[in-house]
């Protein structure tokens, strides 16, 4: 899939990086913000990331330039609002979000988040903050535990 450009209206926010688009003819698409993660829900910054995301697009007309698509079928894709501010750079800029580097070579993600680090903004004010994809492995991990704990039981 090449790179192309939509346009629509933020109807609705999901969470940090994930947003609903309203296209011209009436169709809602999904849209994950590209090369980053932010906090998962019931982590610190979670709501954070939420609220400067709804703040900056919510009901307002985007430029969504699609990378490509997911297995959930989103649209990935990097977002440019206002006078073409790139929604996936403030938020890492401002320490809301990790550069997705397992998926990114992003030499602007990361020198954004490496000067967040520094300045220990947003989730950088905590030392051993754990990265979106670690607590999504924590939370698998603990799960398989928790399921074989109880068939031993049985």
């Amino acid at each position: 899939m090449k790179k192309t450009n939509i346009h629509g209206k933020v109807v609705g926010i999901m969470d940090g990086d994930t947003f609903k688009l309203l296209l011209s003819d009436s169709t809602t698409v999904k849209i994950r913000l590209a090369n980053i993660d932010c906090p998962e829900k019931k982590q610190p910054f979670s709501t954070k990331a939420k609220q400067f995301v709804s703040n900056a697009i919510f009901n307002k007309n985007v430029t969504v330039q699609v990378l490509k698509k997911d297995r959930y079928r989103r649209l990935i894709a990097n977002v440019f609002y206002g006078d073409s501010i790139n929604l996936n750079h403030q938020l890492v800029e401002n320490g809301l979000a990790w550069h997705y580097v397992k998926y990114s070579k992003d030499t602007i993600l990361q020198s954004l988040e490496d000067k967040a680090k520094k300045d220990k903004l947003g989730l950088w004010q905590d030392p051993n903050s754990i990265s979106p994809w670690q607590w999504r492995a924590n939370k698998k991990e603990a799960s398989r535990i928790k399921k074989l704990n109880k068939a031993k039981a049985k």
